[in-house]
């Protein structure tokens, strides 16, 4: 225990830490929420980016021309997506910091495995391996289908925009100088809605599957600390 948490445990009789302590104890933090801190460095970058867009006014031209409310069920999926990832980020962050202080949290998969592996031989233990990667991946299933839902609503997007800009143009009318105005107009804004849900569809996509794959990564790093565990318990 670090003077730090001392002092935050009983401060009676305990020296105030310096700066040597405030380094380590930082460090110490560090090391126990890696994870979460690269998923808020992760999404911090992907906003700061979408501020700066915000900021020169893109954001606003794509809200005005979203009639059919596209672009915001867009944005709609894309935030229970992101909230999910957050959620289980924290979740598996809290998994392998308590790996990392030998013990599993209760309840957790973790624990679920090395109950499930105790006094198992070694067919025993790569079946439980096995069901264990399953279900591990079982836990990002929902975040890759809204990341491809959010492509889907994108392309969905297109061909309704271009929907309404061929309905606007009449045959009939074309040789029509006073009908030319309201069809370029009818063709522009039909225009618009398949470009700009198609973009916002693709760019939420790749943020969300950008945060799809940091977790697999993290969910991988869990799974080799669980069986190197579980092998190392068999081995005593």
């Amino acid at each position: 225990m670090s003077r730090i948490e001392a002092v935050a445990a009983d401060g009676v009789g305990i020296a105030w830490p310096g700066p040597t302590d405030w380094v380590q104890f930082g460090r110490a933090v560090g090391r126990r929420k890696l994870l979460l801190l690269r998923f808020a460095l992760l999404n911090l970058v992907a906003a700061a980016l979408l501020a700066a867009a915000a900021a020169q006014g893109w954001l606003d031209e794509m809200i005005e021309s979203d009639r059919l409310h596209l672009v915001k069920l867009i944005c709609l999926v894309f935030l229970v997506g992101l909230a999910s990832a957050g959620w289980r980020a924290a979740k598996l962050s809290t998994e392998l910091d308590a790996l990392e202080a030998g013990r599993a949290e209760p309840g957790s998969k973790a624990a679920w495995f090395l109950a499930a592996t105790a006094g198992k031989d070694a067919a025993g233990r790569a079946a439980m391996a096995a069901l264990l990667r399953l279900k591990l991946g079982q836990r990002l299933a929902h975040l890759r289908y809204l990341a491809n839902l959010l492509v889907l609503l994108g392309l969905i997007g297109t061909v309704v925009g271009f929907i309404l800009a061929l309905a606007g143009i009449d045959p009939a009318t074309v040789g029509d100088p006073s009908a030319i105005g309201p069809m370029v107009s009818r063709l522009l804004e039909g225009m618009a809605v398949a470009l700009y849900t198609t973009l916002a569809g693709s760019l939420l996509n790749i943020w969300l599957s950008l945060n799809c794959r940091f977790l697999e990564g993290g969910t991988a790093h869990l799974y080799a600390r669980l069986v190197e565990r579980s092998e190392n318990d068999a081995r005593l």
